[in-house]
């Protein structure tokens, strides 16, 4: 379903309106239809864009026009390259992937999940007549166990509300552990048919995240792996992702996976074979993906030092 709709490869757009410091040089100038002809011209058929919830919702619940032109403007952009959008919740209020946000309360708080009803109605609202061009992530990785019964909840809601005025478009549902594909079986079955399975993928961690400076706090980021030392082959990736793909099947899913990649601290001859086998595993098992991320973000493809090896690397798709 995912690559006939023309989602199968993509890349991320990070940074954007997401992970940002939310300027308007920041969101006007970082990316523009200029990098959707580029993404484009390397043969990618979707992006995803991550959205952060105070580009386009107020602290008080109510939505921001502006920021809802700004995905206009992407979706009208991704429609003149011929590109497919996948619109991303990257964090919404009382939550985020990430601890420094210091968002919190979210699975606990009412108030913060009718904010997130709220968000997804709009967006429903929006953009539900273009099925075939835009599709909907949920939310950006569910990080703790623990939140798993609220999130199972809160998302089925969300979905019953969303194909009120969304019938026919796809949604992204991941689980805990940051959409860690070991996680997926948790699940419940899909809400309905077209109800994609997500999840992230940036294993083995110490390879695709050594020196990652945000880490620093939580683990020794100092070691440094060839891909060879790092344990990685096809047969890792399968096993690795054997319970995703077991998941799927038993319930008549697709996967989709929205984020992979590897830190720039690696060098890109080096990441290189990294992607090689992943991707053989993906298109082994019909698994869509999209890259993170487009520029910059620690993982830019787009970045000058990827001259060397992005050719080949764009092959791989």
């Amino acid at each position: 379903m995912l690559k006939e709709h023309g989602f199968y490869r993509g890349v991320n757009l990070g940074g954007w309106l997401s992970q940002c410091d939310y300027s308007e040089a920041r969101m006007d100038g970082f990316i523009t239809e200029r990098d959707f002809a580029q993404i484009a011209a390397w043969g990618f058929d979707h992006v995803r864009l991550p959205v952060d919830y105070n580009v386009i919702q107020r602290p008080d619940g109510t939505m921001i026009e502006e920021g809802l032109r700004r995905i206009d403007r992407a979706v009208s952009w991704a429609e003149a390259h011929d590109l497919r959008l996948v619109l991303d919740l990257h964090k919404t209020q009382g939550f985020s992937f990430d601890a420094g946000e210091h968002e919190a309360g979210f699975f606990e708080s009412e108030v913060y999940q009718s904010y997130f009803y709220a968000v997804w109605d709009c967006l429903a609202a929006r953009y539900g007549s273009k099925p075939e061009r835009v599709i909907f992530d949920l939310l950006n990785e569910v990080t703790e166990e623990r939140y798993l019964p609220a999130w199972k909840r809160i998302s089925r809601e969300c979905v019953r509300r969303i194909r009120q005025s969304a019938p026919d478009t796809l949604i992204l549902l991941g689980s805990f552990q940051w959409n860690s594909a070991r996680t997926l079986p948790a699940l419940d079955a899909p809400y309905d048919e077209r109800v994609i399975y997500n999840f992230h993928f940036y294993e083995p961690h110490v390879f695709t995240h050594q020196g990652a400076y945000w880490e620093a706090p939580y683990r020794d980021v100092s070691a440094r792996y060839t891909y060879a030392e790092s344990g990685a082959s096809q047969d890792y990736f399968e096993d690795f992702l054997s319970p995703a793909i077991e998941k799927a099947r038993q319930e008549g899913a697709e996967l989709y996976c929205g984020e992979y990649g590897v830190i720039d601290v690696v060098p890109p001859e080096e990441a290189l074979p990294w992607f090689r086998d992943l991707l053989a595993v993906f298109a082994r098992h019909g698994i869509a993906c999209c890259l993170w991320s487009y520029k910059e973000m620690d993982f830019g493809l787009s970045d000058t030092r990827m001259d060397a090896v992005r050719d080949e690397l764009l092959k791989l798709k």
